[in-house]
């Protein structure tokens, strides 16, 4: 098996939060879809690894170095109870496909489908192939960057049966969008509107108009004026200019207290008794 190595005290909350609400999801809607399915475009291997280094101690017996694994998004959703009749899970990389085959083979009769590719090809695939009347769904998107294509999520809009959970990298985008305008590549210019759906980032993000001086040279040194808080608010309103209902997101923070992440609900279902119910679960576990 491959090990996929990542995460932090972070990781644990957001994996949490995701595994509380497929759990009330499941219990709040069993008795009315036959058909809940789960929908993970990012899967990895289907648990995470984290190493603890040796230390060594000198005249001190010291200690070894420590592999501990802990469950990923995908064993947590196969551990939900009441279970999702289908389970989907996404992933681009060969050897983390093979880990997830074998995790499919320890829950003999269930539904588990393993697609490797694109998230966003995948994703596309999936939502055209299925006719989603009197389906109901839950998606986690925890990409890897600026992965999701924005006209990814219009499709999963479009369903209007699917409840997205969407890990924003604050710091990646803070990252992007350099300080200096003039200095962001291209490539970075066109992944952020590529993520976005606007190039309005540009235009709200950094000081603007150029300054002209007295002999008429103008100055392009336009410097970014948007902190993470900006950026997180500038993200929340594109996804509530597309989706009926977007949950006030969960900030994410590293070891040393920077914002990372930030953790959004996305409601597709535009049916009011859809968005009541999904915003009482979700704000409760998201301000727990």
């Amino acid at each position: 098996m491959s090990d996929h190595e990542f995460g932090n005290v972070s990781t644990d909350l957001k994996l949490s939060l995701v595994e509380a609400y497929l759990s009330a999801f499941t219990i709040a809607l069993r008795s009315q879809f036959s058909d809940l399915w789960y929908i993970d475009a990012f899967a990895g291997t289907g648990e995470r690894v984290i190493k603890h280094k040796a230390i060594e101690a000198g005249l001190f017996p010291g200690t070894e170095e420590l592999i501990e694994r802990r469950r990923g998004s995908a064993k947590i959703a196969l551990d939900i109870k009441p279970a999702f009749d289908r389970v989907v899970f996404m992933e681009k990389k060969k050897t983390y496909c093979r880990a997830l085959e074998a995790l499919k083979t320890q829950h003999p009769g269930r539904q588990i489908d393993i697609v490797r590719g694109d998230a966003n090809d995948a994703i596309e695939a999936e939502i055209k192939s299925v006719k989603w009347a009197g389906k109901r769904g839950v998606m986690f998107l925890d990409p890897y960057g600026m992965a999701v294509n924005w006209s990814t999520l219009e499709k999963i809009r479009a369903t209007e049966a699917i409840d997205v959970w969407y890990l924003v990298s604050l710091a990646g985008l803070f990252r992007q969008a350099t300080r200096d305008r003039t200095k962001i590549e291209e490539k970075k210019r066109a992944a952020i509107t590529r993520m976005l759906g606007t190039d309005g980032w540009e235009r709200a993000w950094y000081d603007a108009p150029p300054k002209i001086d007295l002999f008429g040279v103008v100055d392009e040194n336009v410097q970014r004026i948007a902190d993470v808080e900006a950026i997180e608010t500038f993200v929340e309103q594109r996804l509530s200019s597309l989706f009926p209902k977007v949950l006030k997101p969960k900030r994410l923070k590293n070891a040393a207290g920077v914002p990372m992440f930030s953790l959004f609900l996305a409601i597709s279902n535009p049916g009011g008794k859809a968005i009541g119910l999904a915003a009482r679960i979700g704000n409760s576990i998201l301000k727990s």
